[in-house]
Protein backbone atom coordinates (compact mmCIF):
# COMPACT_ATOMS: atom_id res chain seq x y z
CA UNK A 1 0.00 0.00 0.00
CA UNK A 2 1.08 3.58 -0.62
CA UNK A 3 1.91 5.33 2.64
CA UNK A 4 2.79 8.91 1.60
CA UNK A 5 0.61 11.36 -0.28
CA UNK A 6 3.68 12.50 -2.29
CA UNK A 7 3.95 8.99 -3.78
CA UNK A 8 0.46 9.30 -5.28
CA UNK A 9 0.29 12.87 -6.57
CA UNK A 10 0.48 13.22 -10.35
CA UNK A 11 -0.02 9.51 -11.06
CA UNK A 12 -2.86 8.14 -13.14
CA UNK A 13 -5.24 5.45 -11.97
CA UNK A 14 -5.01 2.27 -14.09
CA UNK A 15 -7.43 0.03 -12.15
CA UNK A 16 -10.53 0.59 -10.03
CA UNK A 17 -9.97 1.90 -6.51
CA UNK A 18 -12.73 1.04 -4.06
CA UNK A 19 -13.84 3.05 -1.06
CA UNK A 20 -12.21 1.97 2.19
CA UNK A 21 -9.44 -0.15 0.65
CA UNK A 22 -5.75 0.73 0.97
CA UNK A 23 -4.31 2.53 -2.06
CA UNK A 24 -2.20 -0.04 -3.88
CA UNK A 25 0.79 0.62 -6.18
CA UNK A 26 -0.63 -1.88 -8.68
CA UNK A 27 -3.68 0.35 -9.22
CA UNK A 28 -1.60 3.40 -10.13
CA UNK A 29 0.41 4.28 -13.21
CA UNK A 30 4.17 4.15 -12.82
CA UNK A 31 5.86 7.24 -11.39
CA UNK A 32 6.58 9.67 -14.20
CA UNK A 33 4.01 8.08 -16.53
CA UNK A 34 1.62 10.93 -15.82
CA UNK A 35 -2.13 10.72 -15.90
CA UNK A 36 -4.72 10.24 -18.58
CA UNK A 37 -4.99 7.71 -21.36
CA UNK A 38 -1.27 7.23 -21.94
CA UNK A 39 -0.76 6.00 -18.37
CA UNK A 40 -3.15 3.10 -19.01
CA UNK A 41 -1.28 1.71 -22.03
CA UNK A 42 0.67 -1.44 -21.10
CA UNK A 43 4.29 -1.71 -22.25
CA UNK A 44 4.53 -2.99 -25.82
CA UNK A 45 1.03 -1.83 -26.74
CA UNK A 46 -0.27 1.29 -28.46
CA UNK A 47 -3.45 3.37 -28.37
CA UNK A 48 -4.81 4.17 -31.82
CA UNK A 49 -7.63 6.61 -32.54
CA UNK A 50 -10.20 5.45 -35.07
CA UNK A 51 -12.80 7.76 -36.60
CA UNK A 52 -16.24 6.18 -36.39
CA UNK A 53 -19.64 7.27 -37.66
CA UNK A 54 -22.19 9.11 -35.56
CA UNK A 55 -24.31 6.00 -35.01
CA UNK A 56 -21.44 4.19 -33.33
CA UNK A 57 -20.21 7.26 -31.43
CA UNK A 58 -23.39 8.97 -30.34
CA UNK A 59 -25.49 5.93 -29.55
CA UNK A 60 -23.11 4.85 -26.79
CA UNK A 61 -22.49 1.71 -28.80
CA UNK A 62 -18.86 1.49 -27.78
CA UNK A 63 -17.62 2.39 -24.29
CA UNK A 64 -14.25 1.94 -22.55
CA UNK A 65 -13.49 -1.61 -21.47
CA UNK A 66 -15.61 -3.26 -24.14
CA UNK A 67 -14.13 -5.47 -26.83
CA UNK A 68 -14.74 -5.09 -30.54
CA UNK A 69 -13.88 -6.65 -33.87
CA UNK A 70 -12.70 -4.25 -36.55
CA UNK A 71 -13.96 -4.64 -40.11
CA UNK A 72 -12.66 -2.81 -43.17
CA UNK A 73 -14.86 -1.94 -46.13
CA UNK A 74 -13.41 -0.89 -49.46
CA UNK A 75 -12.17 -1.75 -52.89
CA UNK A 76 -8.95 -3.79 -52.72
CA UNK A 77 -6.05 -2.72 -54.95
CA UNK A 78 -6.51 -4.37 -58.34
CA UNK A 79 -10.08 -5.30 -57.42
CA UNK A 80 -12.54 -5.95 -60.22
CA UNK A 81 -15.83 -4.19 -60.83
CA UNK A 82 -17.62 -7.55 -60.92
CA UNK A 83 -16.68 -8.31 -57.31
CA UNK A 84 -17.32 -4.77 -56.07
CA UNK A 85 -16.70 -3.54 -52.56
CA UNK A 86 -15.29 -6.05 -50.07
CA UNK A 87 -15.67 -6.16 -46.29
CA UNK A 88 -13.26 -8.17 -44.16
CA UNK A 89 -12.67 -8.66 -40.44
CA UNK A 90 -9.08 -7.53 -39.92
CA UNK A 91 -8.72 -7.44 -36.12
CA UNK A 92 -10.62 -9.32 -33.42
CA UNK A 93 -11.14 -8.97 -29.67
CA UNK A 94 -9.65 -5.47 -29.47
CA UNK A 95 -10.07 -3.49 -26.23
CA UNK A 96 -11.68 -0.05 -26.33
CA UNK A 97 -9.77 2.48 -24.22
CA UNK A 98 -11.96 5.53 -24.74
CA UNK A 99 -14.76 6.85 -26.90
CA UNK A 100 -15.84 10.41 -27.50
CA UNK A 101 -15.58 13.44 -29.71
CA UNK A 102 -12.59 15.15 -31.25
CA UNK A 103 -12.32 18.41 -33.16
CA UNK A 104 -10.70 18.18 -36.60
CA UNK A 105 -10.63 20.49 -39.62
CA UNK A 106 -12.63 19.79 -42.76
CA UNK A 107 -11.39 20.33 -46.34
CA UNK A 108 -12.06 24.07 -46.00
CA UNK A 109 -10.15 24.30 -42.72
CA UNK A 110 -13.29 24.76 -40.62
CA UNK A 111 -13.51 22.89 -37.30
CA UNK A 112 -15.83 19.90 -37.31
CA UNK A 113 -16.69 17.44 -34.54
CA UNK A 114 -15.92 13.78 -35.29
CA UNK A 115 -16.54 10.66 -33.25
CA UNK A 116 -13.33 8.91 -32.18
CA UNK A 117 -12.69 5.58 -30.46
CA UNK A 118 -9.25 4.77 -29.04
CA UNK A 119 -8.35 1.09 -29.13
CA UNK A 120 -5.47 -0.86 -27.58
CA UNK A 121 -3.37 -2.69 -30.17
CA UNK A 122 0.09 -4.06 -30.86
CA UNK A 123 2.48 -1.95 -32.96
CA UNK A 124 1.79 -4.24 -35.95
CA UNK A 125 -1.97 -3.82 -35.55
CA UNK A 126 -1.43 -0.05 -35.32
CA UNK A 127 0.26 -0.16 -38.73
CA UNK A 128 -2.71 -2.01 -40.23
CA UNK A 129 -5.17 0.53 -38.78
CA UNK A 130 -3.07 3.43 -40.00
CA UNK A 131 -2.93 2.00 -43.50
CA UNK A 132 -6.66 1.44 -43.87
CA UNK A 133 -7.92 4.51 -42.02
CA UNK A 134 -7.24 6.90 -44.91
CA UNK A 135 -8.61 5.00 -47.90
CA UNK A 136 -11.24 2.65 -46.52
CA UNK A 137 -14.17 2.68 -44.12
CA UNK A 138 -13.80 1.09 -40.69
CA UNK A 139 -16.67 -0.52 -38.81
CA UNK A 140 -16.54 -1.62 -35.17
CA UNK A 141 -18.52 -4.70 -34.20
CA UNK A 142 -19.32 -5.15 -30.52
CA UNK A 143 -18.62 -8.59 -29.07
CA UNK A 144 -19.61 -10.43 -25.92
CA UNK A 145 -16.86 -9.95 -23.30
CA UNK A 146 -16.82 -13.70 -22.60
CA UNK A 147 -16.33 -14.54 -26.28
CA UNK A 148 -12.58 -14.25 -26.82
CA UNK A 149 -12.23 -16.85 -29.57
CA UNK A 150 -11.07 -15.60 -32.97
CA UNK A 151 -12.96 -16.75 -36.05
CA UNK A 152 -11.52 -17.09 -39.55
CA UNK A 153 -13.81 -15.48 -42.10
CA UNK A 154 -13.38 -15.26 -45.86
CA UNK A 155 -14.82 -11.75 -46.05
CA UNK A 156 -17.78 -10.72 -48.16
CA UNK A 157 -18.08 -8.93 -51.47
CA UNK A 158 -20.97 -6.90 -52.82
CA UNK A 159 -21.10 -9.27 -55.80
CA UNK A 160 -21.46 -12.29 -53.48
CA UNK A 161 -24.33 -10.72 -51.55
CA UNK A 162 -26.35 -10.08 -54.69
CA UNK A 163 -25.45 -13.25 -56.57
CA UNK A 164 -25.96 -15.62 -53.64
CA UNK A 165 -22.65 -17.31 -54.45
CA UNK A 166 -19.88 -17.70 -51.85
CA UNK A 167 -17.14 -15.08 -51.80
CA UNK A 168 -13.69 -16.11 -52.95
CA UNK A 169 -10.94 -13.77 -51.82
CA UNK A 170 -8.71 -12.47 -54.63
CA UNK A 171 -5.47 -14.43 -54.82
Amino acid sequence: AVKKKEDVLGRGVVASIYEGEPLLESRLAAKGAGAGLSATIPPGMRAVAIRVNEVVGLAGFVVPGQRVDILVLGMPPGGSDTVGTITKTILQNIEVLSAGQNIQKDAEGKPVTVQVVNVLVTPEQAEVLSLISNDMRIQLILRNPLDTQETKTPGMSAGSVFSGSPFKAPS
